[in-house]
């Protein structure tokens, strides 16, 4: 049963994807703090924040939108891997991993947007 935003399992995966990208990040070059650094935490924190700011919101319109914005961030972060991977700053073995959780994740926020949305009509009946 769902009492809160963290027994969601997308916010779960998105904490755990969160992590990765802050323990990634920290192999990148000091002079990278202030560039991908600091881009690729800012994506990664956004998408946990979003889908528990989104639960807290009193319509599902604006949850929605709140899920929206989350999976807009995950996919500014595959980006900035992506480019991190392509500049040398990440391993393809690390990089590899981060996305696929991405994808996971990807995936679960689509099926919980689709269910919001479905509610959310159902309730308009």
């Amino acid at each position: 049963m769902i009492q809160s935003y963290r027994d969601l399992k997308v916010w779960q995966e998105a904490m755990d994807l969160a992590e990765a990208a802050y323990r990634i990040s920290q192999t990148m070059p000091p002079s990278e703090r202030f560039g991908m650094i600091s881009q690729i935490r800012r994506a990664a924190v956004s998408i946990p924040s979003n889908i528990a700011e989104g639960y807290g919101r009193e319509s599902t319109g604006s949850y929605v939108h709140f899920l929206k914005t989350a999976r807009g961030s995950l996919r500014e972060l595959e980006t900035h891997v992506l480019i991190a991977h392509r500049v040398g700053l990440v391993q393809t073995q690390e990089t590899d991993k981060l996305l696929d959780l991405a994808e996971r994740i990807a995936k679960m926020l689509h099926a919980l947007i689709r269910s919001v949305q479905s509610s959310r009509m159902a309730a308009d009946k």
